[in-house]
């Protein structure tokens, strides 16, 4: 068999992870030939961009961030921007994309993405191309599978920035405001903030009153605890106001985020006084070499992948269910975001040793 790869959507720490397990288990396992396509779906518009991988030219890629095969989270197939008469417009070009899916001979395509690459996936999947997902976001909120790979390795990259933040903190006597990614999601912010011992932690599941936040603060101040660490999820939002969304895709979908932790800064100085500092971690949490954990379940990830193919289930998605690796329909993985229960069990204990969801 000849079968296609793909990295769409925001990088991860992981990625070529799975690329250099699918490569090494189609070639070694079963002899088949592996094409990888450069830049996610762009990659098969227009000319393509391709690349045979074999496991010699795939060493060494294990322990490296981003993508060998470049990335890009624009280049959704059946939504090209083009431009045209002064204005701008969008065209399906998804049976240009089908075309050389063919023109390349590929039996399958392994797409590595998050919940919108994998709505593209399930799309061309519906038109007839032999697909298979592999869930990939480091903010963790694909639902049908208990972790994505790259989140871990966002998380300690995340709780190690507030180690680092806690001891300037404590010198200056500052709040230290510290915003991290997830969109909708609140994974990053509630376990990096539980690791990295943060006394406010701020999620989108649980829109927060300015008030009980100020007040969480002040209270440490009188027993002698002269700095604090409040960490915000960049989707945040006050009870009385919404996400800090700088752009949004034509359904009106956040696709960025800014201004979340600078909301929450200006707030505790207006209302306390007290010296504040804001730190925006950004994409520092994608990149880097990913953690131990995330290289291992990359590597299952890749190997069932191939496996799905050899097995003809396509239209699937990678999933893992502790303690297994198993698949499920992409169309389902993708219905719903999986978010933050605001009374799980993590966020109890949380609130048990003394943190402010500023509810």
């Amino acid at each position: 068999m000849r079968i296609g790869i793909l990295t769409g959507g925001g990088d991860a720490p992981g990625l070529n992870g799975v690329i250099r397990a699918v490569v090494r288990s189609a070639v070694l396992k079963y002899g088949w030939t592996v094409i990888g396509i450069f830049d996610g779906f762009e990659g098969l518009l227009g000319e393509t961009n391709t690349k045979q991988l074999k496991p010699w030219n795939t060493r060494g890629i294990l322990s490296r961030g981003g993508t060998v095969l470049g990335t890009t989270n624009r280049g959704n197939p059946f939504a090209i921007k083009v431009r045209g008469k002064g204005r701008k417009a969008e065209k399906d070009l998804s049976d240009t994309a089908i075309r050389n899916i063919r023109k390349l001979k590929l039996d399958a395509v392994v797409v590595i993405g998050g919940d919108g690459s994998l709505a593209i996936a399930n799309r061309l999947f519906q038109k007839g191309v032999p697909v298979i997902g592999v869930p990939k976001t480091i903010d963790n909120d694909l639902s049908e599978t208990h972790v994505t790979f790259g989140f871990t390795t966002a998380v300690e990259t995340a709780t190690d920035a507030l180690d680092k933040l806690h001891t300037t903190a404590e010198s200056h006597h500052r709040v230290m405001v510290v915003e991290v990614m997830g969109r909708y999601a609140g994974w990053i912010a509630l376990e990096a903030g539980i690791a990295g011992s943060a006394d406010v932690i701020l999620i989108p599941e649980i829109p927060y009153d300015m008030s009980r936040i100020c007040r969480k603060i002040l209270t440490r101040e009188k027993v002698q605890c002269c700095s604090s660490i409040v960490v915000v999820a960049e989707g945040a939002r006050p009870l009385d106001g919404e996400m800090a969304v700088v752009e949004r895709d034509p359904s009106g979908y956040a696709i960025r985020f800014s201004g979340a932790a600078a909301a929450v800064g200006d707030g505790i100085r207006q209302r306390t006084g007290m010296d504040v500092r804001v730190t925006v971690l950004g994409h520092v949490q994608r990149g880097g070499t990913p953690c131990a954990a995330d290289r291992i379940l990359a590597t299952q990830y890749g190997v069932k992948a191939v496996e799905l193919v050899a097995r003809k289930v396509f239209g699937h998605m990678v999933s893992y269910r502790p303690p297994e690796i198993t698949s499920v329909p992409i169309e389902k993985a993708i219905r719903k975001l999986k978010l933050v229960a605001p009374d799980s069990d993590m966020v109890r204990a949380a609130e048990s040793i003394g943190v402010s969801f500023g509810r």
